[in-house]
């Protein structure tokens, strides 16, 4: 008898402790606790060079953010300002117009932190031409001629230091490496593309 009491109150007692921790239940693929989900949406402004000249860039990216820890997304970039090059072509001048995009995959470290830090990486491909604009005036309207062309597959990791502003908004200054594959462009080094990026971005959105 006193036996059975014994292994009953060892099984009140288990089970009391098992209930006790259910919401730190732990199994292989989780931890049972409920996962918080949310997005944003950014625009972001940069500066990189391209050929040895100045550039200005701007692009938009957002997605699904995972636990506030990792976010999963798109993004896309184009060059802003005019990259006009004399020496590709005899006796034109051209401008270089290009962008890129794809899937952005973004680790955020210390998430609830105001000051904090994300490695948001791009995956893509995008394209770039010689484009030529003279042709261009308030009377009359031509297509532009697009003298060269070329697509190109682009990885770009990054880092930023995220500011939590507000709750909804966040504040980023960051840096990146552009690497590409090699670009065909007439008398254009093949890794012209390639380079660092300064960026600014204001993200908007449930963290």
């Amino acid at each position: 008898m006193k036996k059975t009491l014994l292994i009953a109150g060892l099984l009140i007692s288990f089970i009391g402790t098992a209930h006790a921790q259910e919401s730190e239940y732990r199994t292989v693929f989780g931890s049972g606790r409920k996962v918080s989900h949310g997005a944003y949406g950014s625009l972001t402004f940069g500066y990189t060079s391209i050929d040895g000249r100045d550039a200005l860039m701007s692009g938009m990216k957002g997605g699904w953010v995972i636990d506030h820890r990792l976010t999963l997304g798109f993004a896309g970039t184009g060059f802003m300002n005019d990259l006009r090059f004399t020496d590709k072509l005899s006796n034109e001048a051209v401008n270089m117009a290009g962008g890129y995009g794809g899937l952005m995959i973004e680790p955020i470290i210390a998430p609830f932190a105001p000051v904090h830090i994300a490695f948001p990486i791009i995956i893509g491909a995008g394209g770039v031409a010689y484009v030529n604009y003279n042709r261009w005036n308030y009377d009359s309207y031509s297509e532009p001629t697009v003298w060269d062309s070329d697509v190109f597959f682009v990885i770009e990791p990054g880092v930023e230091i995220e500011f939590n502003v507000v709750r909804f908004m966040r504040l980023a200054v960051g840096a990146s490496y552009r690497h590409t594959s090699e670009v065909m462009l007439l008398n254009t080094n093949k890794d012209v593309l390639r380079g660092f990026n300064g960026t600014f971005s204001l993200k908007f959105g449930k963290f």
